[in-house]
């Protein structure tokens, strides 16, 4: 509860701030395409800080500062956000996305929830951490783990013992990183055989020179890729 009543002044300023901070993290989400962009996270941002406000308001209105509990509508929002989160949450076959955007969601609630109560240097410090986060720690999260996309690459070699270790290596070299290997090797028309394999490929390699590396290795007769649902 605050000694000093808020004035009107303090009520559009501490809504301008949360619309500030709504934009910039809303902002980078939306430069990613995300599902839940700049006007949601504005939205959420203003909406939380409006409820902060009306939080201290009401008892500071009506009670005289008496019996108030200004943490109440707060710990609602706190629970609530919860469920704009999960509709930010997409899953396509094997792949969940949105789950840094759910979190962000959840973030701008409680920053807005701190500048409705006043908590300037405490929202400060979490919008500069969270552009941190998502903007600079995640470029240095992708160059040392790569997003992947999951494959099912079925390998055809010529002969019924096929000699795997320079696919293998072949794919090593390439980043893939192989997740499980079918232990039926299917015997197909002609004697030849079929390794099917579950690897997870790194977003930026080449396929076209993947799949020309893996006919160099010269037992691979054909190759498919295909998705992971």
């Amino acid at each position: 509860m605050e000694n000093v009543p808020l004035s009107e002044l303090d009520i559009a300023l501490r809504l301008l701030l949360s619309f500030a901070a709504g934009t910039v993290i809303g902002f980078e989400r939306s430069s990613k395409r995300q599902v839940a962009g700049l006007r949601t996270h504005i939205l959420i941002c203003v909406g939380a800080t409006l409820l902060m406000l009306l939080s201290i308001w009401i008892p500071q209105t009506y009670l005289q500062g008496r019996a108030g509990d200004p943490g109440r509508i707060a710990a609602q929002v706190v629970s609530g956000i919860g469920f704009l989160g999960a509709g930010a949450i997409l899953r396509l076959g094997n792949n969940v996305k949105g789950l840094t955007t759910a979190a962000s969601l959840w973030l701008v609630s409680a920053i807005g929830l701190a500048v409705g109560a006043g908590f300037y240097v405490g929202a400060g410090v979490a919008i500069a951490i969270s552009l941190f986060t998502l903007i600079v720690l995640d470029r240095i999260e992708r160059r040392l783990f790569p997003v992947e996309r999951n494959k099912v690459l079925d390998l055809f070699f010529r002969g019924t013992a096929p000699d795997t270790k320079k696919a293998m290596a072949a794919l090593k070299a390439f980043g893939v990183r192989v997740q499980s290997i079918d232990v039926e090797q299917s015997v197909a028309k002609g004697g030849n055989s079929r390794l099917r394999l579950l690897v997870g490929l790194p977003i930026r390699t080449d396929l076209q020179k993947l799949v020309k590396a893996l006919k160099e290795t010269g037992n691979i007769e054909k190759i498919d890729v295909k998705e992971k649902y």
